[in-house]
């Protein structure tokens, strides 16, 4: 199989590029979740309902990034790169069109439907950005590409942490159809500077490629994207619904303002754990000393680490059991507040540790095909996350929610144990 890039453009600035086209995706993405979430919880949409908006969002991810790296490969990454862009506007333009007379069954309909053409826009826009990584990163610079990778994802999240307070704030503001019609225009003219920044020959096409190609003979890509699949689902288990709502619940007296007030701090807490965990993830090569560490090393750090992650939220899980009833609930609100930030920073080492290792694993003539494989895992484990967040807060409270996080979490544990007792893990990146 030929090379991707014959001709690399300029490293830098093909990178820079690909941030701010990253960076501004992931801006409105951040803002958009909070704008459904909020605005249709406060329509009255019960925990399940709302995991059902956003469960067409991850199934979509899930088959965008199965098909994306060959597409990528056929067609180039900088048109994957375009159509994320474009395909986001469309939806931000769709969701304007919702009508609050709408029947219950039609509203969700619709949104599930635009929110999963978003889900394939973010997709494409990730995958292209983190396997366009692998091609710039000087070769010759050892460090390099854990390096790169790291800000990338790590500026990526900080600014979706932003992109949530941003949703909360035109919410509270502007209200739902003029913040997302505001966030279409934004996204355009991003679009347009891209188009006339980005230099020629980021990734060129291989016509040549077949689509069964996608799936990876390696077993390592194979163990580390089951890892990734239930690390996001721990994630996401307590992240999309379950946390929000119990936040809304303890912070909002009903009234118009109260609902304001907490939509504002719910999308602050949000904000800053996103955030927060886009700095550890960016600084995770010099926190972990990473420089010069074997494959096996770096895995057998993802190891330990996603061993500690699973006991955090057994521990929260533990502490809401036994609140359970109790009229006074400041006291839980601080411990979730300091258990999830903990949470966020120990998920954030994890997270950047996958993302070096599957560029590390996989070679260039494969880049797009394995990193499209491994974020189809990380949908998965997002999608049954949200379907999880939603229903197990339903059955049995923050209590519940919490403890399936933390199984999610040993579950990854488990996957990881067999990626660093591998044998043949540096043959990998042969």
């Amino acid at each position: 199989m030929s090379e991707i890039t014959a001709q690399p453009p300029n490293g830098l600035v093909a990178y820079a590029v690909v941030t701010l086209a990253y960076w501004a995706f992931m801006l409105t993405d951040g803002a958009l979740r909070m704008l459904v979430l909020l605005h249709f919880h406060s329509l009255g949409f019960s925990a399940l309902q709302l995991a059902w908006l956003f469960l067409l969002y991850e199934f979509m991810g899930m088959v965008t990034n199965l098909s994306a790296g060959w597409i990528a490969a056929r067609f180039g990454l900088t048109s994957t790169l375009y159509a994320g862009l474009v395909l986001q506007i469309g939806a931000l333009l769709a969701l304007t069109q919702i009508d609050t007379d709408w029947a219950l069954v039609v509203s969700v309909v619709f949104v599930m439907t635009v929110q999963g053409v978003s889900g394939v826009a973010k997709d494409l826009s990730k995958m292209s950005a983190k396997s366009a990584v692998k091609v710039l990163a000087p070769a010759k610079d050892q460090g390099a590409l854990f390096r790169w990778v790291a800000v990338l994802t790590g500026s990526k999240n900080a600014v979706k942490g932003l992109g949530f307070l941003l949703g909360t704030l035109l919410l509270g503001s502007i209200g739902f159809t003029a913040s997302v019609l505001a966030m279409a225009i934004a996204l355009g003219v991003i679009l347009l500077a891209v188009v006339m920044l980005m230099p020629a020959g980021l990734s060129g096409s291989k016509k040549g490629v077949k689509f069964r190609e996608v799936f990876s003979k390696d077993a390592n890509v194979n163990r580390l994207s089951a890892a990734r699949l239930f690390l996001f689902g721990a994630r996401d288990t307590w992240f999309v619904v379950g946390i929000p709502i119990y936040f809304y619940s303890v912070l909002s007296d009903g009234s118009d303002a109260g609902n304001r007030a907490a939509f504002f701090q719910i999308g602050a807490f949000m904000a800053l754990w996103v955030i927060g965990y886009g700095i550890i993830q960016a600084a995770t090569p010099k926190l972990l000393r990473a420089k010069g560490k074997s494959l096996s090393e770096i895995a057998q750090m993802a190891r330990l680490w996603v061993a500690l992650l699973t006991a955090i939220p057994a521990i929260l899980a533990f502490s809401a059991w036994i609140s359970d009833g109790q009229s006074d609930v400041t006291w839980l609100t601080v411990v979730l507040i300091g258990g999830l930030l903990v949470f966020g920073a120990v998920f954030a080492l994890n997270s950047s540790l996958h993302s070096y290792l599957i560029l590390a694993i996989t070679s260039s003539a494969r880049v797009t095909m394995d990193v499209g494989f491994y974020y189809m895992s990380n949908a998965a484990g997002r999608l049954l996350g949200t379907l999880l967040s939603g229903l197990s807060y339903q059955l049995g409270g923050l209590s519940l929610c919490l403890a399936t996080a933390a199984a999610m979490s040993f579950l990854s544990f488990l996957c990881a144990t067999q990626l660093s007792r591998s044998k043949d893990l540096s043959k990998s990146s042969q």
